[in-house]
């Protein structure tokens, strides 16, 4: 289902002239005015009429009106400006009964408390919180049906990479044990306002329905921040880092001790958190 946006919404850079909504660095903040690329990433979401949208950093509501346009059935716009909410509550109006806003800080928010099932998570995250957030969300990464998100390129290669690729690392784990990871789309620096010096990228993340592999998720986390630590150097070494004797884990995996952390597979990282 597909819905026209109501034509009584004013022009996103007049809404943002009109309450002095300017981007500021310290939110992190590069917002998207082009209604057509907001409702290209809502497309990119998949099927929205019948889930609940919640949505990270809504701004002055350029997604947001592409994800109501697009057909979702609710969205619930996380915001921690407060000169934006006027802006959002003109977007409410327009929309009665289908969006919702949330004033808080979404380091501080569960996504999963503020909506019933199904939903999902679309989002132009900020840039300085974007790894911080998607770290948080593993946690209850099974309450989602999918997480379509916006990060720099370089951060969003990074959730992607194999093994022995530059970009493969201890993001590249945590996130593919529990997710499939794909990038569908780069957006330009002229995309935004006020233009970053990064091309960024739209993710999609489905959720697996079991992790890669069994493991226990701080033994894990202990396990990657150990071996990417020091990724240069053998495991053998890096792992000395957990303060633990570290033969008993290649012994208890047959992981060879030459081998770099930029090589093990998430399995063989797995198999090194069972034996920790």
């Amino acid at each position: 289902m597909s819905a026209a946006e109501p034509g009584d919404l004013p022009p996103l850079r007049e809404v943002i002239a009109r309450h002095g909504i300017a981007a500021r660095r310290s939110l992190g903040q590069n917002f998207i005015l082009d209604l057509n690329l907001t409702r290209r990433i809502a497309r990119a979401s998949g099927p929205l009429d019948g889930t609940t949208v919640i949505e990270v950093g809504a701004g002055p509501g350029g997604l947001t009106r592409g994800l109501l346009a697009e057909g979702a059935r609710r969205v619930v716009a996380i915001e921690r400006d407060r000169r934006c909410l006027d802006a959002l509550a003109e977007i409410a109006a327009a929309y009665p009964g289908r969006l919702e806003i949330v004033a808080g800080d979404a380091l501080t928010l569960d996504p999963a408390e503020l909506a019933p099932p199904p939903r999902k998570i679309v989002a132009n995250l900020p840039y300085n919180i974007a790894t911080a957030l998607l770290l948080r969300w593993l946690d209850r990464i099974g309450e989602y049906q999918s997480l379509t998100l916006m990060f720099q390129r370089e951060v969003a290669e990074r959730l992607v990479a194999a093994p022995r690729q530059p970009a493969y690392g201890r993001l590249s784990v945590l996130v593919q044990w529990l997710c499939e990871a794909k990038i569908l789309f780069d957006l330009p620096p002229r995309a935004f306002v006020p233009q970053p010096k990064v091309t960024s990228s739209v993710v999609a993340l489905a959720p697996r329905p079991l992790p890669l592999a069994p493991a226990a998720r701080p033994a894990l986390e202990r396990v990657t921040a150990a071996a990417f630590g020091q990724r240069r150097k053998m495991l053998r070494a890096s792992l000395k880092s957990l303060g633990l004797p570290v033969e008993p884990l290649f012994a208890a995996t047959a992981i060879t001790p030459t081998a770099r952390a930029e090589e093990l597979s998430i399995a063989e990282f797995c198999a090194l958190a069972r034996a920790l």
